[in-house]
């Protein structure tokens, strides 16, 4: 067996944890359980490690086999990755029979026409979900083992989940290798990206149901009283303001858990209007500007903001529509109307 591939196979079994070394062993079907019952599990990971590389040393395993045991790590562990959404296009409306081997076969091809020194590796689950990985070299070098691009795709769907290599000069190759493949004609970043998978595909699968903003807001109703009750009255009024903020979120946002996302971006087109006293713009330029979230659970954090006071209820719809915003468009726009004198500086 070459040494890069045991030293691969050694750190790969470095990060798994110690209690789920074997049971992840078996999942990779390389080594036999009577194999496995001559190693020491209850001894520390650099032991195990070494043990597990002199059985694959006697059947001769190859970097094949040693991408197969990568991928079910990355399989169990997705969030070790950051994960982007991207949405394909056909020219039309057609559908087709999907065929995994003409799928691979096509994705191979179109890849190493443009880069020689790459490996290929696909291992399908049964969710129907595709998991490809790919070790990029360059013309004068061995593909890197440890700089991997990760994709999961779902077939018959335009959903593409991509964990690019540090590389980002090969994400084209392998977006064109991808429609090739897959038989579309466009492809698109989605402005999705966060480190859970499984989120991300509840989002764009709408496995997630989310209500939406229906509260239309009305004016404070002045009560009436006498001044002795004036203490009863505040202490009604905010636990009916606490309730009404928890009614409002929960309509907005549904009583489930939300998807962990952790990145979504804005791109705001705003015609700036202002007094023409002021003569604060010449010429009629729309105003623009790039708007970024980014938090460990973003949409947790906005649900959070209103019943914490750190906003009103409900939330603006600019905030609460971005997993519907990015089911239906690749990039999430929206246009106001902007007032200077509405303005306030952060």
């Amino acid at each position: 067996m070459d040494e890069t591939v045991a030293e691969y196979i050694r750190r790969t079994i470095l990060k798994i944890p110690r209690d789920e070394i074997k049971s992840m062993l078996l999942k990779w079907g390389f080594l036999s359980e009577a194999q496995l019952q001559t190693v020491n599990f209850h001894q520390i990971k650099e032991n195990i490690s070494q043990d597990v590389v002199q059985l694959c040393e006697e059947k001769s395993a190859d970097i094949k086999q040693a991408a197969v045991l990568d991928i079910i790590y990355n399989h169990i562990y997705p969030n070790k990755r950051v994960w982007s959404v991207y949405q394909m296009k056909k020219a039309g409306e057609e559908t087709e029979f999907f065929d995994l081997a003409e799928f691979k076969k096509k994705f191979k091809r179109q890849l190493r026409s443009a880069l020689k020194n790459v490996t290929i590796n696909f291992r399908e689950y049964e969710d129907n979900a595709i998991w490809i990985r790919i070790a990029w070299g360059t013309p004068y070098k061995k593909p890197n083992q440890y700089k991997t691009s990760y994709v999961v795709y779902h077939s018959q769907t335009p959903y593409v989940f991509i964990s690019a290599s540090v590389l980002k000069s090969n994400l084209p190759l392998l977006c064109q290798a991808l429609l090739v493949a897959s038989n579309y004609h466009d492809i698109c970043e989605m402005e999705l990206r966060s480190h859970c998978l499984n989120s991300l595909k509840d989002i764009v699968f709408k496995r997630y149901t989310q209500n939406f903003q229906t509260y239309c807001p009305r004016p404070l109703q002045e009560s009436s009283g006498t001044l002795e009750s004036t203490d009863l009255r505040i202490v009604q009024e905010n636990k009916s303001e606490k309730e009404r903020i928890l009614r409002l979120t929960r309509e907005v946002f549904g009583d489930g858990p939300q998807p962990k996302l952790e990145f979504a971006q804005y791109k705001l087109e705003t015609m700036f209007k202002s007094d023409p006293k002021m003569d604060v713009l010449d010429k009629k330029e729309p105003f623009r500007c790039l708007v970024k979230f980014s938090s460990p659970h973003l949409l947790e954090s906005l649900k959070s903001l209103a019943p914490a006071g750190m906003a009103d209820a409900p939330l603006s719809p600019l905030l609460t529509c971005i997993p519907q915003k990015a089911r239906n468009y690749f990039k999430i726009r929206e246009k106001k109307d902007f007032n200077p004198g509405s303005f306030v500086s952060p």
